[in-house]
């Protein structure tokens, strides 16, 4: 008899384990937005909307046996997930992979991927006849939008704030230091260890020009955008489940990624109490050892599969499609890539293909140069 997985969160995470064991159970993937959302693809498709088509992938060609559900879950508990329409889907086995929210333009809240892109189109016309753009947050999705936007815009100014002493702290300092050169060449004007006395008046994405206090001095600008600030969603874990849940909100799991003291249940992604960079690339290896365990269940052998989060810290970070930096681990310790190998990784076509080939549709993929 064929078992059934239920999926909660149709991010990174989830469609990479549905798609793997799709053909070994019957996968049940619970995810209220009518498309998957590539993130990545968002701050170049804020300031070239010709790169939204890259943004949504429908779900409808994900899996070949399986179903998508698209309602939320309102309650999981230890033997299925209560959804807000008020059916009951009943599992064998849970993957908890419901990911983080953070700010748009960089995610999304909206279940209609046609609002969103109207909501991005409207952020772009806002962001084109802005003259002085403020970025807070340094961290790798900030710095991104701010290659982008010069990529695009090299005259309008960019000033980046952040209220950390140091750019993207613990990488090799080779990397970091090529990231401030290349960012000085764009022209970005990064204030590091700055914190702003106010919110901007306008809310992020809208124009309007403001000036705000800030512990290096009085800012100015005529659009801003807020890099930080992830939130949680683990709220619809039942009585049950509720102990799993650290204060902050995470969940805690194992090496074999399963919801500590439930054999049957897993979790994947943002949502994890593992200690590393809550980053899509983690989230799609989890998916992977999860799908592993599982299969290995189902078939009668041992789930056994554990992960193991990496010694050196990674990041691929663009900067436009053609520069950016880049850190990946290897055997004989972290290996900083120039620009042209992040383009080619990543900055070029920012993951389309792969994306393209996951959901079985038929997309236009830049390649570096």
């Amino acid at each position: 008899m064929r078992r059934t997985v239920a999926i909660i969160g149709g991010g990174y995470g989830g469609v990479t384990a549905a798609k793997a064991l799709d053909q070994d159970t019957d996968v049940v993937l619970i995810e209220p937005k009518d498309a998957f959302v590539q993130n990545a693809v968002s701050p170049r498709a804020l300031v070239q909307p010709d790169w939204t088509v890259n943004l949504f992938f429908p779900y409808d060609k994900l899996l070949r046996h399986g179903r998508v559900v698209h309602d939320r879950a309102v309650s999981v508990d230890s033997g299925g997930v209560v959804l807000a329409s008020g059916d009951r889907v009943d599992a064998d086995y849970l993957v908890l992979a419901t990911g983080s929210g953070y700010p748009f333009p960089f995610k999304f809240d909206d279940a209609v991927s046609g609002t969103a892109r109207e909501r991005l189109l409207a952020a772009h016309a806002e962001l084109a006849g802005a003259s002085r753009v403020l970025i807070a947050g340094a961290g790798p999705v900030g710095l991104e939008l701010a290659g982008e936007i010069k990529t695009v815009w090299p005259d309008k100014h960019v000033t980046v704030v952040d209220p950390t002493p140091q750019l993207v702290p613990g990488f090799e300092a080779q990397m970091r230091d090529d990231l401030r050169h290349q960012l000085d060449a764009l022209g970005v004007d990064v204030r590091l260890g700055i914190t702003l006395g106010a919110e901007p008046p306008a809310e992020p994405g809208r124009a309007g020009s403001f000036t705000v206090p800030s512990s290096g001095g009085d800012i100015s600008a005529d659009i801003w955008f807020r890099a930080y600030g992830v939130s949680l969603d683990t709220g619809y874990l039942s009585a049950d489940l509720g102990s799993v849940r650290t204060p902050e909100g995470r969940i805690r799991v194992t090496e074999t990624l399963n919801v500590e003291g439930h054999g049957h249940i897993y979790a994947i992604g943002d949502i994890t109490d593992i200690a590393e960079a809550k980053m899509a690339g983690n989230a799609m290896r989890h998916a992977e050892v999860v799908a592993q365990n599982i299969i290995a269940h189902v078939r009668g052998g041992r789930p056994d599969a554990v992960y193991q989060p990496s010694a050196t810290p990674f990041v691929l970070l663009p900067l436009g499609p053609e520069g950016g930096v880049g850190q990946l681990p290897s055997p004989e310790g972290p290996i900083v890539l120039a620009p042209e190998a992040v383009s080619a990784y990543k900055g070029a076509d920012l993951f389309t293909g792969r994306f393209a080939e996951l959901f079985g549709v038929a997309r236009d993929v830049p390649t570096a140069a």
